[in-house]
């Protein structure tokens, strides 16, 4: 049993990556890369369940799922909705004239539950057409205002204002808008010396711009009722994250690790958290509780996660919140389900692999059976490619599995060598 899956009846599993909580709509192209990852959701099905995805499935895929989760492959029922720019993707269905159907299918399950990636405005609205609660609330779904805090604790301005109150360190900054950013990145990078523009709305690092003395703006100027936070570069050793959750009576830390890195966007994760000093460790769980209070008492329920940076003395900074499904939610679900209870937790990582020619899911998983790298239920360690093949077949995103960091790095380097180039 998983989190997921507690309660009665049968999920209907919205894959609203597609959604104007984590980026504006405009952004398409990213958005579009950002759905490319929804075939992942399948790991959270069970038989009965309805998966509502942005893109198909392969065949391949879905087997390989099934197969590793132990249910009949055809006990799960997949809806994909066609590619709709400017439409959060709870819309789009109406649009495509997939609701009568869709309700059909809620209709046909008693006791149906509505699990969103993001808790938007859109998804609220999709389950009460549909008549069915959203999870994890105990009945119906949230209230208008609840929606509210989450729109806005999405954004990097309503973040900082909250950890300010909440007493949660965060890097010097200031919000603007477009037609002020130039103003306020020079007088930032005049008091810091280096800075980072960022997009009010933004996830992933997405759009991040890394400024220092001298720099020419690599960007045509924003839109100027555009929104920003500039804030100074705090020179750190480690990207960490806390992932909560948040239920009507208790706040938890469900899990912690990580963040890989690149250019300042999301590239990969490592739990649980090993390196930091223990005072940071132990300051991340008391923020990620502190920060998961605050939710819960404006009315949301379900997961969350706190980004920082931590220095090499070990002082944390707040960088931002996601009050959604994150990258590494439903990775963690598949690892949980996979490896069952027990004491030892399994150390699990993720990342992206670079084969070195195009393969077909088959044959890359091939690669990982000969090597004796394809993790199965019950085994110790492996790896396994948690969402379908990538579109040129070459950028493998997997997660490894291994009893202990060190196995984890080992299992990586193999996987690097089976596939060709190294892990990002």
């Amino acid at each position: 049993m998983i989190t997921e899956h507690e309660g009665p009846g049968a999920l209907v599993i919205l894959a609203n990556f597609v959604s104007p909580l984590a980026v504006d709509l405009g952004e398409e192209s990213v958005l579009r890369q950002w759905a490319e990852q929804a075939p992942r959701k399948l790991w959270l099905t069970r038989p009965g369940d309805v998966l509502v995805s942005p893109v198909p499935l392969s065949p391949p895929f879905r087997r390989y799922v099934f197969h590793r989760l132990g249910i009949p492959e055809h006990s799960v029922t997949v809806v994909t909705v066609p590619d709709t720019p400017h439409l959060p993707m709870a819309q789009a269905l109406a649009a495509h004239g997939m609701l009568r159907p869709l309700r059909a299918l809620a209709g046909e399950r008693p006791a149906a539950r509505l699990l969103p990636t993001a808790l938007d405005e859109a998804s609220v609205a999709l389950a009460a057409d549909l008549r069915i609660p959203v999870v994890p609330y105990e009945t119906n779904a949230p209230d208008p205002g609840t929606l509210r805090v989450v729109a806005e604790m999405n954004t990097k301005s309503g973040f900082r204002a909250v950890a300010r109150a909440l007493g949660l360190r965060v890097p010097d900054g200031r919000a603007c808008t477009g037609a002020e950013l130039g103003e306020v990145t020079g007088a930032s990078l005049g008091a810091h010396g280096r800075v980072v523009v960022k997009p009010d709305r933004s996830a992933g690092g997405h759009g991040l711009v890394f400024v220092g003395p001298g720099d020419q703006p690599g960007q045509s100027p924003p839109p100027p009722d555009s929104r920003w936070v500039v804030e100074e570069h705090v020179d750190h050793r480690w990207a960490v994250s806390g992932q909560g959750h948040a239920t009507a009576t208790r706040v938890e830390v469900s899990y912690d690790g990580e963040m890989r890195v690149c250019a300042g966007s999301f590239a990969g994760y490592r739990s649980p958290l090993e390196a930091p000093p223990e005072r940071a460790r132990a300051e991340l769980a008391d923020w990620t509780r502190a920060l998961g209070a605050h939710l819960a008492a404006e009315g949301y329920r379900g997961p969350y996660s706190l980004d920082l940076v931590c220095t090499r003395d070990g002082t944390l900074y707040a960088l931002e919140c996601n009050v959604r499904r994150t990258a590494t939610t439903t990775v963690h679900a598949m690892v949980r389900r996979l490896t069952g209870p027990g004491p030892r937790r399994p150390r699990w990582s993720t990342g992206t692999v670079t084969a070195a020619s195009p393969l077909s899911f088959d044959e890359a998983v091939r690669h990982l059976t000969e090597a004796g790298l394809d993790f199965q239920p019950g085994d110790a360690e492996g790896v396994l490619f948690f969402t379908d093949r990538p579109a040129d077949g070459r950028r493998w995103r997997y997660a490894a599995l291994a009893p202990s960091h060190f196995r984890l790095t080992e299992v990586e380097a193999r996987l690097s060598t089976v596939l060709g180039h190294g892990p990002r």
